[in-house]
Parts: structure tokens; C-alpha cells; sequence
């Protein structure tokens, strides 16, 4: 079923203004990315969600006037950690031994590898770290709308200092990484609704190792 629902999707090109994403579909695709795996479970990214149509037009500026961003109903914003940081790192520890009821010592250690490996290192190279955790979470995203039958448009076209000004990220200690607007495609105004989908055939994309 889930192959049906991703030859289904495609990333599109004009949505419909007239037609509002369902709040619960919209909760349980947020829900989904919450669910998503990043590494050490450390969730180093946050999940912005933006129905205000003046702050949508102000990011649709700020993306080069991609008109998804408007015409959909709701706007995900991807923004990472700027940098790992030993309060960071050691809230997401205490919130596992919390919820969990008790304190590993194996987990513990790991603990320490963690902040002895991650905090001293260079600023750049954690951002880099934390943005490829929001593209799991960006991935996540887009298969919970197919299933959900919602149409989406994953973005990397926009100024992403601009970007995070009108959000105020960087105060936050945020980067934003992507933005995935959800609606509805417009069946009569999108040109790539009714084309095929392409893609590699596997004998050139997969390679099996016996």
C-alpha cells in the first residue's frame, strides 16, 4: 500500500486556496515527525507550524514567491540546533531517565561520550549534524502526508537567513533547514499533475551485495 501512496505523490507545483488541509490529518503527519528517528535520540530540531496568512506571505517572499507556500494551508518549518550544547544534550538524557523511571549506567556512560565528543566540537560541523537529523524528520513528513493523502512540496528554495528573521529562530537557538507546505493540488492549473513519475529503474539505482 505504502508503494501505491508514494507513486501517488509528487512534490506539487500548484495548490488549491479553496481547500484546507484537515486539522487531524495535519496532527498526525506532526505526529509523525515527532515519532522520527535521529541519531541518539537526541531530536536536535524543532517542528515550526504556520497557518497565519501574513506570515505565510512573508516567508513566500523570503522563498522566492513559490506560491505552495500561500496557497496550501499550513507551512512546516524545519529548523535545527545551532550547535550542540551540554544543557542540550543533558535535557534529552534526563527526559529518557525520567520517562523511563530509571538511570542506566551503560546509558549514562553514553551520556558522557556524547557531551565529551559533541560540545567542544566546532559549531559549523554540529549544525551540519542536527540539519541532517531535520531531513529525517523532512522524509518522515512526506511519507505520513501520502499516506494521509495530503499533498506536500519539500523546499530548500529560500533565503534562509531571511527566513530566520521573520521567525526570530536564531534568538531560539534555531536554524531553519526546509520548509514542506501541505494542501491540495490544483488539478487544472499544476502542468506536472498528470505527467509520469520518473525515476531511476532499480538495475541502475540498487545494488545487491549476497
Amino acid at each position: 500500500m505504502y508503494i501505491e501512496k508514494l507513486n501517488w505523490r509528487y512534490a506539487a507545483k500548484k495548490m488549491n486556496p479553496s481547500k484546507p488541509v484537515p486539522q487531524e490529518k495535519v496532527d498526525r503527519i506532526v505526529e509523525a515527525v515527532r515519532l522520527a528517528p535521529t541519531s541518539s535520540g537526541l531530536q536536535p530540531f524543532e517542528l515550526l507550524v504556520i497557518t497565519n496568512p501574513e506570515l505565510r506571505a512573508k516567508i513566500c517572499e523570503a522563498a522566492y514567491g513559490q506560491a505552495q507556500i500561500t496557497d496550501g494551508s499550513h507551512l512546516l518549518v524545519f529548523a535545527a540546533w545551532d550547535n550542540y550544547t551540554a544543557d542540550r544534550i543533558n535535557g534529552m538524557f534526563d527526559l529518557v531517565n525520567e520517562e523511563r523511571g530509571f538511570a542506566d549506567e551503560g546509558w549514562e556512560a553514553y551520556r558522557q561520550r556524547l557531551l565529551a565528543g559533541y560540545v567542544p566540537r566546532d559549531e559549523a560541523v554540529n549544525f551540519e549534524h542536527t540539519a541532517r537529523q531535520a531531513y529525517i524528520g523532512l522524509g518522515v513528513a512526506l511519507m505520513a502526508a501520502a499516506f494521509e493523502e495530503v499533498d506536500s512540496t519539500p523546499m530548500e528554495g529560500f533565503d534562509a537567513d531571511k527566513l530566520d528573521e521573520i521567525l526570530d529562530l536564531r534568538a531560539r537557538g534555531l536554524r531553519s533547514v526546509s520548509i514542506l507546505p501541505l494542501g491540495y493540488r490544483d488539478k487544472e492549473g499544476d502542468w506536472l499533475v498528470n505527467l509520469k513519475k520518473v525515476r531511476r529503474p532499480s538495475e541502475d539505482f540498487v545494488t545487491t551485495l549476497d
